[in-house]
């Protein structure tokens, strides 16, 4: 009889490599999906080795960086989502991807299953499993970290160590550096182990994409950013696809220290968890980006995406990608985009990045009416006047109403 076939999300890290040996040992016939998005501290070629090595019957690595940052992370930028004030959702947007890619090679493979290395504790169970289901309902999930047979011989990260050593499964992971990792081209993030403490600083040697900006270079950079509807195209007059572009950025970003996050987060499934994050070149085009529609976009139109960036940054956070919601809402954002077009100028310092100049063929930045030296009637203070009754009625009228219910109490 035949095994039935699971496509694993492998990261080549410490659990998708003892999930991997774990499901060939329970007689499914696994392979190994790696969704290139620009992991570039992995040896890829090593990776693929090591899934062979674990019992996995083929391991695949699918290049998918530029339809990750053209497809995702251009969207969110161009939303300037951030979630709860601080996290620009570096692997929240990968999931999806991963994600399709494993339905798309389950269908090539005839695989019934899949399969993913996401704790039953965690955000990226749901942004798995929500996207699997959207993709193709009758589609089998595996999640081990749900399967009793599974969680409970390993209650911590240590007995996941201790079984890869016995079983010669190299992984990254240490009992001296155990936190976990995940990479893509967005972003580097960190978490589990030490940085479970809230107060315990991140140590110096954790970071990898960034240089700390005590150590950062003394002398100050000059970027320049062209944007095109939307979408920025080039650095200092050089253009690059979005995947290069981002990759570009993520190099000098991290040179000079910018994009480093600490945050304790709230997680969909109910709790806080502490993260730590690099997002060097994403930090640059999230500040380039809003400079870009500050001087393009008509102000109830960045009013109305600040009001529905929340709602879209949670529903990228909670694992909706694929639903009706987030279908409009892009729908929308894709129409707000068309005049978001030039250039910006930003300076970037020993972790801070700042804008500097903007600049628009389709600019509303008029100086002959915002100039405070204007004499020549392109805007005359008289008619603030009677704008500034009008808006007063319904305050006028709101303290006659409370010194009424005032009196009366």
């Amino acid at each position: 009889m035949a095994r039935e076939k699971v496509v694993l999300a492998y990261s080549g890290g410490l659990d998708t490599s003892v999930i991997a040996h774990w499901l060939t040992h329970r007689g499914y016939e696994v392979i190994c999906l790696l969704v290139d998005l620009g992991q570039e501290v992995e040896d890829l070629a090593a990776i693929q080795h090591k899934a062979a090595g674990s019992g996995a019957v083929k391991a695949i690595v699918d290049d998918r960086k530029e339809e990750f940052v053209r497809d995702y992370v251009v969207p969110a930028l161009q939303f300037n989502a951030v979630y709860e004030g601080t996290y620009l959702l570096g692997t929240s947007l990968a999931r999806p991807l991963i994600a399709k890619a494993q339905i798309e090679v389950a269908a090539a493979e005839g695989a019934t299953h899949v399969a993913h290395g996401a704790t039953g504790k965690g955000n990226d169970q749901v942004r798995f499993e929500l996207s699997c289901y959207a993709l193709n309902p009758d589609i089998q999930v595996l999640a081990p970290w749900k399967i009793p047979d599974f969680f409970k011989p390993f209650p911590g990260r240590r007995e996941l160590i201790a079984y890869a050593e016995e079983h010669n499964i190299p992984v990254k992971a240490t009992l001296e550096q155990p936190w976990s990792s995940d990479e893509n081209m967005l972003h580097i993030s960190f978490e589990a182990g030490m940085l479970e403490d809230p107060w315990q600083a991140p140590r110096a040697e954790m970071f990898e994409l960034t240089t700390s900006p005590r150590e950062a270079p003394e002398e100050p950079l000059t970027l320049l950013i062209d944007f095109e509807a939307g979408v920025p195209v080039a650095v200092d007059g050089e253009r690059l696809s979005p995947g290069k572009l981002l990759a570009h950025l993520n190099h000098i970003g991290g040179r000079y220290g910018v994009g480093r996050v600490d945050m304790v987060e709230s997680r969909f499934v109910g709790m806080k968890s502490r993260g730590v994050y690099e997002t060097p070149g994403g930090t640059i085009l999230h500040i380039a980006h809003r400079a870009m529609e500050s001087i393009t976009l008509d102000r109830d139109v960045i009013n109305l995406k600040d009001t529905l960036m929340p709602r879209f940054a949670r529903l990228v956070y909670n694992g909706f990608w694929f639903s009706p919601e987030m279908n409009v809402l892009l729908a929308a954002l894709r129409e707000t985009q068309h005049p978001v077009t030039g250039q910006v100028r930003l300076e970037l310092y020993r972790g801070n990045c700042q804008v500097t100049g903007r600049q628009s063929p389709y600019s509303l930045y008029d100086a002959a009416v915002a100039s405070m030296d204007d004499d020549h009637g392109a805007y005359n203070p008289e008619d603030a006047i009677g704008f500034i009754k009008l808006n007063a009625l319904t305050l006028k009228a709101a303290h006659r109403q409370r010194k009424k219910l005032d009196a009366k109490r």
